[in-house]
């Protein structure tokens, strides 16, 4: 069972025929799907979608664009969120210097704050780090306990390793796929026990879609490429990243 790690199903032209795309991944073999929020808004929608759609699991959180319009008050209502069924995880949060559509202090206090909440709660956390390799490996030093998943890792590989030392998860989307892409090179170096797979759809889309809406149907093509830079059968690949989301995130196993 291939376990698509990170998608915004609240997203995309068929945000409003979830039937549809979930029974396209299932029939791609995908069986679970977790659903991270971006901000109040759409965390609550996430939780929403988990409840009614059993291969669905939710996340809640503040992505570092949306840090600058949180409510004074964000850390109450994803506390509340966190006790609807379900929701399994703090994120999509972290910190995006690429874009700084927030401000970069905003992004440090509203990314701090997430990690503490998730401290707290002993969940897993799941990292946005577009152009911020130094500062997420600054601040996460600081919360050493939390555990969780660099989401579409696009960095180096030092910052990988220190990710890795940190003894966080490293998931691959379908940016792996590109031509030219220094990542293949990099998914050979980590080890087995801490890779996941994701679409983050409707964005990034594989190889030979490249360009064109994603899915979550889709993880496969990042599987399969991942099989060709380890060297291993598909099957493996995917029998080691569902092991590893169903233990990060608590995941029934069927």
């Amino acid at each position: 069972m291939l376990i698509d790690s990170h998608c915004h199903l609240y997203m995309g032209s068929w945000k409003d025929n979830l039937p549809t795309i979930l029974q396209n991944a299932k029939e791609t073999g995908v069986g679970k799907i977790i659903c991270p929020g971006i901000d109040i808004e759409t965390s609550n929608k996430s939780a929403k979608i988990a409840f009614e759609y059993k291969e669905v699991y939710a996340a809640v959180g503040i992505h570092p664009h949306d840090a600058k319009d949180a409510p004074s008050n964000f850390i109450d209502k994803l506390i509340e969120l966190l006790q609807q069924p379900k929701v399994i995880a703090v994120g999509e949060i972290g910190l995006d210097f690429y874009r700084n559509i927030s401000d970069s202090k905003i992004q440090h206090e509203v990314f701090k704050k997430q990690l503490q909440l998730a401290k707290e709660l002993d969940l897993p956390v799941i990292i946005h780090n577009r152009s911020a390799d130094e500062e997420i490996i600054k601040i996460l030093n600081e919360y050493k306990s939390v555990k969780g998943v660099a989401h579409c890792f696009s960095s180096d590989i030092m910052t990988a390793k220190s990710l890795l030392d940190m003894g966080l998860y490293i998931s691959f989307a379908g940016n792996l796929t590109y031509k030219n892409s220094d990542l293949p090179e990099i998914a050979k170096e980590i080890p087995f026990d801490r890779l996941l797979v994701e679409t983050d759809a409707p964005f990034l889309s594989p190889r030979p879609f490249r360009g064109k809406e994603n899915e979550p149907s889709r993880v496969k093509f990042v599987v399969d490429k991942l099989a060709e830079c380890r060297d291993v059968s598909k099957e493996i690949i995917e029998m080691v990243t569902h092991d590893n989301a169903v233990k990060l995130f608590s995941l029934p196993k069927y």
